[in-house]
């Protein structure tokens, strides 16, 4: 990652014995760094809801276990959450998938083989 600094000079007058030089740098935006940067938040994102998401279907799965085993407990909304989680996993591990595939793209291409 190469960033560009843009030096400024200014100067007082010179009927002054001694000179004062001031120098400011300023950074340059560059596209590339930013789309570097979602793409890596994107990813980490996705699989951390991914993560979050399969916990929530293993405990509903839990749920169905315990119902089909005691008769007498009934735990209503437990197929809808499951669904739901299940869901999202899938939805998530995609965009995890396609994130990462266009990072890896974008970096081939920079490296250009």
């Amino acid at each position: 990652m190469k960033t560009q600094k843009v030096t400024h000079q200014s100067s007082l007058p010179s009927n002054s014995r001694n000179k004062l030089v001031l120098r400011r740098t300023r950074k340059r935006f560059n596209p590339r760094i930013l789309i570097d940067r979602t793409i890596e938040t994107t990813a980490i994102a996705s699989l951390l809801l991914t993560e979050f998401s399969g916990v929530g279907a293993i405990g509903c799965w839990g749920l169905e276990i315990i119902e089909t085993n005691n008769p007498n407990i009934i735990i209503s909304g437990w197929q809808y959450q499951k669904n739901k989680s299940l869901g999202a996993m899938l939805v998530s591990f995609s965009a995890f998938l396609g994130s990462s595939l266009v990072g890896a793209s974008f970096s081939i291409q920079r490296d250009k083989f």
